[in-house]
């Protein structure tokens, strides 16, 4: 009796340490679906971060937002002659155009105004020749780098921004205004940043318009010390898809790049422009065979 009395405990306990070790993996089995469960969750939620960051969310611009760096302004100032000597400006479709107005002026000298917006591709595009032609008469500090907005037409277009820039030149004068953002706030409008002094609202308002420009309006919109205005891009932004900045300024001493035909040309004839306000100086831009050739390109209003 002794011996099956023994029997039956040993089967008992055999018995109790199988249902412990059931008990123990089910446990084991619940916290491997609880900690499963948070992973998947972290997932799902870093997935959506990586979206929203990359664009796939709501529409922003993408890319390199800040202070350019300085390869990229150097580039703009460093653009060999003979680049501009070989783009030359026969391929260059739009230009400033020639008014009659009283010179605009600031620090004694002749004034250039820009105004356009970050958001704007088409200012994108043209804040590069602009800057490239600007460069050959003077330094700027602090230019900006931004990306035209992801919702509009050429989205994210790469590009300099002048909010916050300095210009400084002994032949010119320089305002460079983006009037807002490239993204948009509550409202669904893009959020304001620079504002014009009442005197350039003004020269906006009665220059970009007819019979100065043949639409009335846009932007962005230069003038040029009062003797030429321009509205809109002189090249499609569509040049300048699938780079950044770098890239951009890098291809800026290649005379054989779509990237330096485009705006190099156009640069020549903003050069032209501004050699008729400075009185051909400095000389050894003014005096260029490529330079002198570029005032041909400049309009009549």
């Amino acid at each position: 009796m002794s011996r099956r009395v023994e029997q039956k405990a040993q089967a008992r306990e055999r018995v109790a340490a199988l249902r412990a070790q059931q008990q123990r993996a089910e446990r084991r089995k619940r916290l491997l679906i609880a900690v499963g469960a948070v992973v998947a969750v972290v997932v799902v939620i870093g997935g959506l971060v990586i979206i929203k960051v990359a664009g796939g969310g709501d529409k922003t611009a993408t890319g390199p937002s800040g202070t350019a760096d300085a390869q990229i302004v150097a580039a703009l100032s460093s653009i060999p002659a003979e680049t501009f000597a070989k783009v030359g400006s026969d391929d260059v479709q739009a230009a400033p155009s020639a008014i009659t107005a009283p010179p605009l002026t600031a620090d004694g000298k002749p004034k250039v105004l820009y105004i356009g917006a970050e958001f704007c591709p088409y200012c994108a595009a043209e804040r590069w020749p602009v800057s490239v032609a600007l460069a050959r008469f003077g330094t700027f500090q602090n230019l900006g780098t931004t990306h035209s907005a992801a919702d509009d037409v050429f989205p994210n277009t790469p590009t300099l921004s002048y909010h916050g820039a300095k210009y400084t030149s002994q032949y010119l004068s320089f305002t460079g205004l983006e009037t807002t953002t490239n993204e948009k706030g509550a409202d669904g409008q893009y959020k304001p940043l620079d504002t014009p002094s009442a005197e350039d609202q003004k020269t906006f308002q009665t220059y970009n318009a007819p019979p100065y420009v043949k639409s009335g309006g846009s932007i962005p919109f230069v003038d040029l010390g009062g003797k030429f205005v321009g509205s809109g891009a002189t090249f499609s932004p569509e040049i300048l898809a699938g780079k950044n900045q770098a890239e951009i300024a890098e291809s800026l001493k290649d005379a054989s790049s779509p990237i330096a035909k485009a705006v190099d040309g156009s640069a020549n004839v903003y050069t032209a422009a501004l050699c008729q306000l400075t009185n051909n100086q400095p000389a050894n831009v003014c005096s260029t065979d490529a330079v002198k050739a570029a005032a041909g390109k400049l309009g009549k209003s």
